[in-house]
């Protein structure tokens, strides 16, 4: 059976929290048979994880979508002169590393 690697928790996260929603939060917790750090690391994690999905997620209707691909599929169009400018001085001035 394979050996599970959990990552060390070295980062800490502090809250301040008003004398309700530390109640809500242990009884939570104790609902779902937790600990109050459980809980709220799962749940904040998963709200997280959502608001990111989100927006990296592009939602276009079917004429959106059309267009988009119409775009990707046309053949490139000579750089203009200020984008010709624009790569350049990114070529002057950023370096990888």
């Amino acid at each position: 059976m394979p050996t599970v690697v959990t990552p060390r928790r070295s980062n800490r996260l502090v809250a301040r929290v008003t004398p309700e929603d530390k109640a809500l939060l242990e009884r939570a917790a104790g609902l779902k048979g937790c600990s109050v750090t459980t809980f709220v690391i799962s749940h904040i994690r998963a709200a997280a994880e959502e608001i990111v999905r989100q927006h990296d997620t592009i939602r276009l209707n079917q004429a959106e979508s059309r267009r988009f691909v119409a775009a990707l599929l046309a053949p490139a169009k000579a750089p203009t002169k200020r984008m010709r400018e624009a790569l350049a001085l990114h070529r002057r001035t950023v370096t990888e590393r």
